[in-house]
C-alpha cells in the first residue's frame, strides 16, 4: 500500500512535470525505481493518474503521466492534510520555544 506522504509527493511531482521519466521522478523523490513503478501502478489502479505513451515519439519508452479529476481531488485532500499537520507542528514548536524562553 502506498504511504499517503509518498502518494502526495508523487502527485505533486507529476503535476509539475508530467513528462518526467520514471528515473527522474525516482531520483527527485529519493525512491528506488522499483518503488516508484509500484506506486505509479497503484495510483493508476485507483484512477488517480493515467499513463500514456508520447504520441509521435519513436521511442515508446517515454510516457506522460496525467492526473485525473479524481487524482486532482485526492491531491487537494492530501495537500490540506499536509498543511494541517505542518500547522500543528509549527504551533508545537512555537510553544516549545516560548516555554524554553521563560
Amino acid at each position: 500500500m502506498i504511504d499517503n506522504q509518498d502518494h502526495f509527493e508523487i502527485l505533486r511531482k507529476i503535476n509539475r512535470k508530467p513528462e518526467a521519466t520514471q528515473r527522474e521522478l525516482a531520483n527527485e523523490l529519493g525512491f528506488s525505481l522499483g518503488k516508484l513503478n509500484y506506486c505509479l501502478k497503484e495510483l493508476q489502479k485507483k484512477g488517480l493518474i493515467k499513463i500514456q505513451n508520447f504520441k509521435k515519439n519513436p521511442n515508446k519508452l517515454n510516457y506522460l503521466y496525467v492526473i485525473t479529476p479524481k487524482g486532482i481531488s485526492e491531491k487537494t485532500k492530501l495537500t490540506i492534510n499536509f498543511m494541517k499537520r505542518k500547522m500543528v507542528e509549527y504551533d508545537e514548536l512555537k510553544k516549545e520555544i516560548e516555554d524554553q524562553a521563560k
